[in-house]
């Protein structure tokens, strides 16, 4: 496989996983936090979206945001389930044109100096955005016990 066709190959499994387990999350359930000074389901969410886009950006356009209050902040704007899901959707779908519009020459290069993954290729990012993911799609999860619902199986199946 190429590092293209590896790399589109990830994105569209982690994406499947990540919906599988959240599907059983529906609006009532935004809301409900673990503790009060943690993420709401809709937060998390919300927040995946934005670290697609930031691994995006950072990895492949060389813009590594690193005020973290402000990213916190603009979490907000996502306040229902759905309009983080459809954040979601939509920056899913920028990573994979992104990836699928590079050149595999420039996914092989190393990413400019940068405080996140340094000495990375550009590809790594998608590395970095699968394991992120998996974190949230647990934490999802457990929040969806928390409110009685059994989370599907990511992977498929039951």
């Amino acid at each position: 496989m190429s590092l293209k066709s590896d790399a589109l190959a990830n994105i569209t499994a982690t994406r499947t996983f990540f919906a599988n387990t959240t599907s059983v999350l529906e609006e009532e359930d935004a809301s409900f936090r673990a503790t009060p000074e943690t993420m709401t389901v809709a937060g998390h969410v919300a927040h995946v979206a934005q670290c697609i886009d930031w691994f995006r950006e950072g990895g492949f356009e060389d813009r590594w945001r690193t005020d973290f209050a402000a990213m916190n902040a603009e979490l907000g704007r996502a306040a229902t389930l759905g309009a983080a899901r459809a954040w979601l959707d939509e920056a899913w779908d920028r990573l994979a044109a992104a990836v699928e519009t590079m050149p595999e020459a420039k996914l092989a290069e190393p990413m400019a100096p940068n405080p996140i993954l340094p000495a990375r290729s550009r590809a790594y990012v998608v590395d970095g955005i699968i394991d992120h993911t998996g974190h949230h799609r647990g934490s999802l999860a457990v929040l969806a016990r928390l409110v009685g619902k059994v989370p599907k199986n990511p992977y498929g199946g039951d």
